[in-house]
């Protein structure tokens, strides 16, 4: 076992991992940034090709490259791909990534760095994403039987907050667990080498992760934890130039179209993302669409400014974050934007 992944985890610290090194990112702000937020209204330029955009979203990449009738997009784009909220938050410091799409945790732990970047999209997803999963050989039956195990914990991540939200409803406290401070991208690895004896995996991980697994012992354990919010978020440097806040405005009803296009389309999403992009199966594809809720964009975000709320209140008492007043990570310029731009059947709250 590595020397890092067998030490306690510091509660108060925040290590983030990109491409394979380890970053720290505790820092500030700077302070003389403007928050374009206390405007009141967005931008009325018309983005243009002299604007670009440095994405991290993914899906959305692969869902214009496989349906060009999404687009066009009206300004230039750099995409950057992007494996999970650490490495968007040093992207964000780094000034290298202009816009993200991650879970709700990610803000939340940028701002309790000192990283200053809004949430401009909300989509509400109902599925359950994150599924606590055993190393092979693991002794593990029930939920019960994780005390005093190692399970594998992403600070930053939606998938630390699950294994909380899922220890909690259990009845176990996270001091009768060893949580092991890793990216989501190493937990694969950690599972695999039993340096660990769970973690919480999604897809395609998931599906991989068993077929290769199962017959040795790995398996699931129940959960029902849901984790609701799937957003776009962007630094406030990149909200306070006009003209790349018009470009994000511009973006976002193509990111909705394409998450539309994706629920729509099961059979092309599965050959162009799953198969092509990640690597699985079509059959195996077709077995991950199914675990799909359609997508859902609030036209009011109270409830997901509440949501936030509950998740940076679970992180704070359990000491992994500071208390605070979760709306100041929401840019509502942007609160309409999303909903107007889906058709009715898409509109509303989970």
């Amino acid at each position: 076992m590595s020397a890092y992944l067998s030490r306690p985890l510091n509660r108060r610290g925040f290590i983030a991992l990109g491409s394979g090194a380890l970053l720290t990112l505790a820092g500030c702000a700077s302070s003389d940034q403007s928050d374009p937020t206390t405007r009141g209204a967005l931008p009325t330029l018309s983005p243009d090709k002299s604007t670009t955009l440095r994405i991290g979203v993914s899906t959305a990449q692969v869902q214009l490259a496989a349906e060009p009738s999404l687009g066009p997009l009206p300004f230039s784009v750099e995409w950057v791909r992007l494996n999970g909220g650490p490495e968007t938050i040093q992207g964000f410091r780094a000034g290298a990534v202009d816009l993200a799409a991650n879970a709700g945790m990610p803000p939340i732990q940028a701002h309790d760095i000192g990283v200053d970047a809004k949430i401009v999209a909300i989509s509400h997803n109902t599925a359950v994403n994150y599924i606590p999963t055993t190393r092979p050989g693991s002794d593990i039956r029930t939920v019960k039987d994780v005390v005093g195990k190692k399970i594998a914990f992403s600070q930053g991540q939606a998938q630390g907050v699950t294994i909380l939200k899922w220890l909690k409803d259990n009845g176990i406290s996270h001091k009768d667990v060893t949580l092991v401070p890793l990216p989501s991208s190493q937990f694969l690895t950690a599972l695999q080498g039993k340096q660990v004896d769970l973690a919480p995996l999604t897809e395609p991980s998931l599906t991989k992760y068993l077929k290769q697994y199962e017959k040795d012992g790995a398996r699931t354990l129940p959960i029902e934890v849901q984790d609701l919010l799937s957003l776009l978020w962007a630094p406030t440097s990149v909200l306070a130039d006009d003209r790349k806040a018009a470009a994000i405005q511009a973006f976002i009803p193509l990111w909705v179209k394409g998450n539309n296009w994706a629920w729509e389309n099961p059979e092309k999403w599965i050959d162009s993302y799953y198969v092509k992009d990640q690597g699985v199966t079509k059959e195996d594809g077709e077995r991950i669409v199914t675990s799909r809720k359609k997508p859902l964009y609030p036209e009011n975000w109270d409830s997901s400014i509440a949501w936030e709320q509950s998740v940076a209140d679970l992180m704070s008492g359990a000491g992994f974050v500071k208390g605070f007043d979760v709306s100041v990570l929401f840019d509502r310029r942007f609160e309409r934007v999303a909903a107007q731009s889906a058709p009715a059947e898409y509109r509303g709250q989970a």
